[in-house]
């Protein structure tokens, strides 16, 4: 590839970033060369970098939107040196919060190479259930309802899991889902049905692949029939199943229209899938892998689905910053076709300033479970009244979404200053994902220890 000119670009708009290796902020510029979108940026020590954000067809000025900042946002940490270093949350933070994750441990039985969390050490304590009982009460000051993400290292390494979540359903938290590997929810059915009785609505599984091959490359382990079983186990009590594919370039990226196929074969106990491009941080090396955009995906998404799914069924984000996900929702018909729901647009996002709360709900719409195995109503039955059809939508509709995670070399500060997905730190402060998660060359991190 032949290096790009700033005198061969377009310069369409300006923002901070950091640079890679010392993570000191520098200003950035976003440069358009024909369909494809860069940004650029120049450390004084450290030289220059270029990384694309955004590769063909949506444009990216057609894609982004405009946004009002929040009023009356909760904040715990003052402005002292600028995002992203006074994250807690600070007044300079444009959004409220939708989505906290609790990172109950930092255990895991698997040892990913791209793990955001670094995770894999078994000889660690975990937080104890009074540690987890006053982050649910910093969330509850900070405006309480949101949705809580039980994560990791991997959850359910724990057998107080259960425990916890009700702790947060009895203390005002209305929609939990717990992002794991599956492989204890595969072989142990009465943990499953203990989740389920505790309260937990969604089981967000990481799911990278139908082919082993794969899944050895990218986790270290062949663990396609143990997902399947994970999803056999979950349906047997209800508790709806998110899909959560991590996408690299040229190695399975050929897999999207599969694993949507995969989806829809097991709705309605599948309820979405939720696509996550890499991001170059935690243990992966930026230089080993190729970046894969937003615009690509959705094409790829019309494309290997034969057009059952379009790019115009999706719609960009209006929370969040347009420029971190996409969603779209799609009606499985009695006859195994697909339909778009693009009359309302219904979204997980709303215009208001409420819409934080907004987003909130549709997830726990979307991707809660809506019946268990034996009372799911049959694929191909045509309701014939209009509670029936109710319930077949209720059923039968799959949320396909995807998020685009920023990392040390295409962080955008407008973007992150949009972020309502929070993670609560050991210290007591509430960060947005991808600054608790950012990473330099190093290993350095801002804030996760």
């Amino acid at each position: 590839m032949s290096v790009l000119k700033k005198s061969d670009g377009i310069l369409i708009g300006e923002t901070e970033s950091v640079c890679p290796l010392c993570l000191s902020r520098i200003k950035a510029q976003k440069m358009q060369y024909g369909d494809d979108v860069y940004l650029k940026k120049t450390c004084k020590e450290h030289g220059d970098f270029s990384v694309i954000i955004w590769k063909g067809d949506p444009s990216y000025t057609s894609w982004g939107s405009k946004k009002d900042a929040a009023s009356n946002i909760y904040t715990l940490t003052e402005v002292n040196r600028g995002c992203p270093y006074d994250c807690g949350i600070c007044p300079d933070h444009r959004q409220h919060i939708c989505c906290v994750l609790l990172e109950i441990t930092n255990r895991c039985n698997l040892h990913c190479p791209i793990c955001f969390a670094s995770s894999g050490k078994l000889n660690e304590k975990d937080p104890s259930l009074e540690d987890i009982e006053q982050w649910y009460k910093l969330l509850k000051e900070a405006g309480g309802s949101f949705n809580i993400q039980i994560s990791g290292g991997e959850p359910s390494i724990r057998d107080d899991v259960p425990q916890i979540i009700k702790m947060g359903k009895d203390m005002g938290f209305p929609f939990f889902q717990l992002n794991t590997n599956g492989i204890r929810l595969a072989d142990d059915i009465d943990y499953v049905k203990s989740l389920k009785e505790a309260g937990l609505d969604c089981v967000y599984l990481q799911f990278d692949s139908l082919r082993d091959e794969v899944w050895e490359k990218i986790r270290g382990k062949a663990l396609f029939s143990i997902k399947d079983r994970a999803i056999e186990n979950c349906a047997e009590y209800g508790l709806g199943v998110v899909l959560v594919p991590t996408l690299i370039k040229g190695l399975n990226t050929d897999e999207i229209g599969y694993i949507l196929d995969f989806a829809v074969k097991k709705m309605p106990f599948v309820r979405g899938v939720h696509f996550q491009p890499v991001s170059f941080f935690g243990r992966y090396p930026h230089g080993k892998m190729e970046r894969y955009t937003l615009p690509e995906l959705l094409r790829d998404i019309e494309n290997q689905t034969k057009g059952k799914m379009k790019v115009e069924d999706f719609k960009s984000a209006t929370a969040e910053n347009s420029y971190c996900s996409f969603n779209g929702v799609f009606i499985l018909n009695p006859d195994e076709t697909l339909k778009a729901i693009r009359s309302k647009r219904e979204s997980c996002c709303c215009p208001s300033e409420n819409k934080s709360e907004k987003a909130r709900q549709y997830v726990s719409r979307k991707w809660r479970g809506v019946i268990n195995k034996a009372k799911a109503a049959p694929r191909n039955n045509n309701p014939e009244t209009l509670d029936g059809f109710i319930e077949r939508i209720q059923q039968y509709s799959l949320t396909v979404s995807a998020m685009a995670f920023q990392d040390a070399w295409n962080l955008d500060l407008d973007r992150l200053k949009d972020c309502y997905i929070n993670i609560v730190s050991p210290d007591k402060r509430i960060i947005p994902f991808c600054a608790y998660n950012l990473t330099g060359i190093d290993g350095k991190s801002l804030y996760r220890k």
